[in-house]
């Protein structure tokens, strides 16, 4: 955080402050858009969009006060840090999890229909969206390094790639609401969206883990230096 001059600090504050006010309506919307349909993929994906905008509060809050506490330590910089790295990867790793467990638990009971139009909608302005702050968190983690930047460049990305598969669900589910392979497209775009979700928390939870370590081994490596 400190590499950062204060022009990068104050960009990179308000991409997060932008992402936070643009994703908060979401859930609400994608609330409304369920109680119009009976798609497990979307009521899997309110879950997740109400999961991710605690993470992003949270991604903003860390970052604010990290550029604004001149006061703060580097041990604390780092602490709060990774918690904003595993709380991004504890969000993916819960939504996942609640998304998994709506999609088998409508397996033999679950029947495409409803008016997918408001939710199909939603997902294609979020795929448009995601993917342009996932381009522009990675041109910020490339321009100059921050462990937040680079959460939300991997959230981001996931993000992105589950609107792509809801997109698609809900899509078979517009065209062809009846036909028999649209009840599997259906939960096989919730089953594939929570795989990714599992598969992409826990990596980011072991990137940041094992960051942790190296930055305990250095600082323990360097306080034995000192008593010698």
């Amino acid at each position: 955080m400190g590499q950062l001059s204060e022009k990068q600090a104050s960009s990179r504050e308000k991409t997060l402050l932008t992402a936070l006010l643009l994703s908060a309506p979401g859930p609400l919307f994608t609330g409304m858009a369920v109680l119009s349909s009976h798609s497990t993929t979307q009521l899997a994906d309110f879950i997740r969009r109400s999961v991710e905008l605690v993470a992003l509060f949270l991604s903003w809050w860390v970052f604010r006060r990290l550029h604004r506490d001149k006061q703060m330590t580097a041990s604390d910089q780092a602490r709060m840090e990774h918690m904003v790295g595993l709380s991004v990867a504890g969000t993916m790793v819960f939504s996942g999890l609640v998304m998994l467990t709506v999609a088998l638990s409508r397996l033999s009971v679950f029947e495409p229909s409803g008016q997918v139009t408001l939710g199909l909608t939603i997902a294609v302005l979020g795929l448009l969206t995601n993917g342009a702050f996932w381009w522009r968190y990675s041109v910020l983690t490339r321009e100059q390094y921050s462990s937040v930047i680079a959460a939300q460049q991997q959230l981001y990305r996931a993000k992105a790639s589950v609107d792509l598969c809801v997109v698609v669900a809900l899509a078979a589910v517009a065209i062809a609401p009846l036909h028999t392979l649209t009840r599997y497209v259906d939960l096989l775009g919730s089953i594939m969206v929570a795989g990714y979700l599992l598969w992409s928390g826990f990596r980011t939870a072991q990137s940041h883990l094992a960051q942790r370590l190296s930055t305990s081994t250095v600082s323990t490596g360097y306080s034995t230096d000192e008593e010698i």
